[in-house]
């Protein structure tokens, strides 16, 4: 299915025709009015800042793409969470898509697993500047002003496990071919595998940029061709950290010169790590926290932060705050309340702290405790030991049924049978098992 748009009527295009000289923006994941699950657990979160936080970077994105003068803005999928509770998010999303068309701006974009059952596109009328590409079978745009042509097919429902890509035309030489795709390519942490594909794959197509969209992180998986997810335009929880926004790539004289991220997103996720090991008074961990705070507010530039305060280290308040964790969880946020700006919200704090030792002169002891632990400090496991730990061990398997699924699915995920996550936790368990042979050596 081709469509040629120089044919259509469509508003005046303000950029240099003669040498083709213009820019796009590539943005996916929006998740307009997503339901952010979990704030009412916090007597102290700003959920009606948070809840809106989606709807501000959008509009962000449009004002971004209106002051660049872009020739086109791409939407790779997954503009909301589901269907949309009420016409309010659809009226929304018309309204932002009629700035875009009053300033002649065209919006490609194609449907992801988590809006591909949406009903927006259905009960509600698309200004013209917008094309919403088939669900059916790949389809091609022509921008024959501009010598670009973008390819592009939605999610028929919310799992698709076909490569989509396979059905997309080859690029044609002396044009500017640009695939919009929804997929996790060849997999990505945290991300269903959807429209899976590779790389290599893309690049057969011989497309100059692939606009994917699925994962929410930004990565540049390739330059050449341009290979690109920009990660989603707001973070909406503690594991979406830093700045979030889209892409905006300049192309000149047909061809793509740079692409550089621009921040969108209002609301800042930060995961603060705090190292107590030079404390020794437990009072004053609150300045240390203080300085963190101080720094990620600074990077935050202006938006309001919401942190994740994580203490960590070998020091000599580990048992002061273990033994008064309400009243600093207090002091913390009571410190939070008190910056200025856009605000700091403590989201949570997590004590990861351990007793200060000499361990140095504990491994060097000649005797039986000496060496256990100079055996425990020394393990250490290459990833196929834990590929093959995690996927065999019915031990584990075992203990991963028993863990309440708050554990295993919620914002701090424990999974045994992953090896990642066993890399990650190996470390903190070695220290663990240390602490506790040393502190049950002094025990009466």
């Amino acid at each position: 299915m081709i469509t040629d748009q120089a044919t259509a009527k469509q508003p005046a295009y303000p950029g240099n025709r003669d040498t083709l000289d213009f820019q796009f923006i590539h943005a996916a994941d929006i998740h307009l009015d997503s339901p952010l699950q979990g704030l009412e657990r916090y007597d102290d979160a700003p959920v009606d800042e948070v809840r809106v936080a989606p709807r501000k970077a959008f509009e962000n994105l449009v004002q971004l793409a209106i002051d660049e003068e872009v020739a086109f803005v791409l939407l790779a999928g997954d503009l909301y969470d589901g269907d949309w509770k009420d016409y309010r998010t659809g009226i929304f999303f018309v309204s932002q898509m009629k700035r875009l068309e009053a300033a002649g701006v065209s919006v490609h974009l194609v449907s992801g697993n988590h809006d591909a059952v949406s009903q927006i596109t259905k009960k509600l009328s698309m200004p013209g500047n917008v094309t919403h590409y088939s669900s059916r079978k790949p389809q091609t745009v022509l921008l024959s002003e501009l010598d670009v042509a973008i390819h592009g097919q939605s999610f028929a429902g919310r799992s698709v496990s076909e490569d989509l890509s396979a059905g997309y035309p080859s690029g044609q030489p002396g044009r500017l071919d640009i695939g919009l795709l929804h997929t996790s390519l060849d997999g990505r942490e945290g991300h269903a595998p959807y429209a899976p594909c590779s790389a290599e794959g893309l690049r057969t197509k011989g497309y100059d940029y692939w606009a994917l969209g699925h994962v929410h992180r930004r990565e540049i998986v390739s330059e050449d061709p341009w290979i690109v997810f920009p990660g989603n335009i707001q973070g909406r929880h503690a594991r979406e950290t830093g700045g979030k926004g889209c892409s905006l790539v300049r192309v000149e004289e047909g061809s793509i010169v740079d692409v550089t991220h621009r921040d969108l997103d209002v609301v800042r996720w930060a995961r603060v790590h705090v190292d107590l090991s030079s404390v020794t008074r437990v009072e004053d961990s609150v300045d240390a926290v203080a300085e963190a705070l101080e720094g990620e507010i600074e990077a935050a530039d202006g938006r309001m932060l919401a942190a994740r305060l994580v203490l960590e280290g070998a020091t000599s308040v580990h048992d002061d705050l273990r033994r008064e964790s309400d009243r600093f969880i207090h002091e913390y946020r009571s410190l939070a309340s008190g910056f200025g700006g856009a605000g700091v919200w403590l989201e949570k704090v997590l004590f990861q702290t351990r007793r200060a030792r000499d361990l140095e002169t504990e491994l060097a002891r000649e005797d039986a405790l000496g060496d256990l632990l100079r055996s425990i400090a020394g393990l250490e496991a290459t990833d196929d030991e834990l590929a093959a730990l995690g996927g065999a061990s019915a031990d584990l398997a075992a203990l991963k049924k028993k863990l309440p699924a708050a554990l295993v699915s919620g914002d701090e995920p424990i999974d045994p049978m992953d090896p990642a996550y066993l890399q990650t936790a190996l470390p903190a368990a070695r220290d663990l098992v240390l602490a506790r042979l040393l502190d049950a050596e002094e025990a009466p």
